[in-house]
């Protein structure tokens, strides 16, 4: 018998099967983590979030009727909860400046093998420091901008879902989009090559197509 599909198990979920919601989440929990880690840049709090997330998708796993894909729906979870942090994050006396995580520190593991690796040394480190650079470059922006960045840029997504996911328009979505990559080519002008451009060479997947 083939496994239940994704629906199926959300509306076994929804009627209490609690092995029903740990396939779903089994099925998106790397998404969630990744994400998670993305945004707020350490693994103990992008662990936090990650089961807070959880914890809150399953209590109101009822109020979802399927307006959004569930993997949208569970990501505005998870995008709320990490603003939320930033905000509490930043409003505090002693916050600290928020350290530019490359993906080759906390959580690197998070992200797949890549199944061809550099046999040149050298194209390696240039790899990492421009991972470095743009990690370090994001930093720079505005929260909104830099959550539609990773967004569309590290998970994939189309305008029109990340704006769903953030409760706004596209058009605002293309904005914050512009003005991201606007900050990228000012910071990371000396390196040559628009930031999409960049973030190819240092082996982020490509953006989807709007």
């Amino acid at each position: 018998m083939p496994p239940p599909d994704e629906a199926t198990l959300i509306s076994l979920a929804q009627a209490g099967d609690r092995a029903a919601f740990e396939t779903l989440v089994r099925m998106h929990d790397r998404s969630v983590l990744r994400l998670a880690l993305r945004i707020v840049k350490t693994e103990d709090e992008a662990r936090d979030i990650y089961q807070e997330s959880f914890l809150k998708a399953y209590r109101s796993l009822g109020q979802f009727r399927g307006d959004a894909s569930f993997r949208t729906w569970l990501l505005r979870i998870v995008t709320t909860l990490c603003l939320d942090h930033l905000r509490r994050a930043a409003a505090r006396p002693d916050a600290e400046p928020l350290e530019p995580s490359t993906g080759d520190e906390a959580g690197a593991g998070l992200e797949p093998p890549d199944g061809h690796p550099d046999r040149d040394p050298e194209r390696a480190l240039q790899r990492r420091e421009i991972r470095r650079r743009i990690a370090a470059a994001l930093t720079g922006l505005g929260t909104r901008e830099r959550v539609v960045f990773e967004l569309r840029h590290y998970e994939g997504m189309r305008l029109r879902p990340i704006a769903d996911l953030l409760g706004t328009t596209e058009d605002t979505v293309k904005t914050c989009l512009f003005r991201a990559h606007q900050h990228l080519r000012s910071a990371l002008g000396d390196l040559g090559g628009a930031a999409p451009g960049m973030l190819r060479s240092s082996g982020a997947p490509a953006p989807a197509e709007v």
